[in-house]
């Protein structure tokens, strides 16, 4: 008499230690990916679809496109530039420097003024056109 056996053999794959492994990859690579990047010069940009005006008084940075810097209207060099602009800042550190830079310019160009900026610690925001 043949004896039959009332348990069958199931293939199984243990995938409980998989979600542990899954966990800790993510957690490495959450903090990696926030460690990649700590150069990156932070600054507000302005809603381009919003129209807000403020009563503060800000610093105008204007620059045409043959590379001219304008102070509130007042042309400057580009070496002299940080000077003028700490002076024009003094002591409110809290004042904000709006800078004006045509499309078409290199991001370098862009990217040379704004570390002024950060290297004095100052607040600087883009100005954009509305959007249509």
């Amino acid at each position: 008499m043949p004896i039959k056996r009332n348990k069958r053999f199931h293939a199984e794959v243990a995938t409980s230690s998989l979600s542990d492994i899954m966990f800790f990859l993510l957690l490495f690579f959450l903090i990696i990916s926030t460690l990649a990047n700590p150069n990156v010069i932070k600054m507000t940009l302005p809603k381009s679809k919003n129209n807000e005006k403020t009563n503060k008084q800000l610093i105008s940075l204007s620059v045409t496109e043959e590379k001219r810097f304008f102070l509130d209207k007042q042309e400057v060099p580009f070496d002299q530039l940080e000077k003028e602009l700490l002076t024009k800042i003094g002591d409110n550190k809290e004042q904000a420097v709006v800078v004006r830079i045509p499309y078409n310019l290199q991001v370098q160009d862009l990217v040379d003024v704004l570390q002024i900026g950060v290297k004095n610690n100052l607040k600087f925001v883009i100005a954009t056109s509305a959007s249509k």
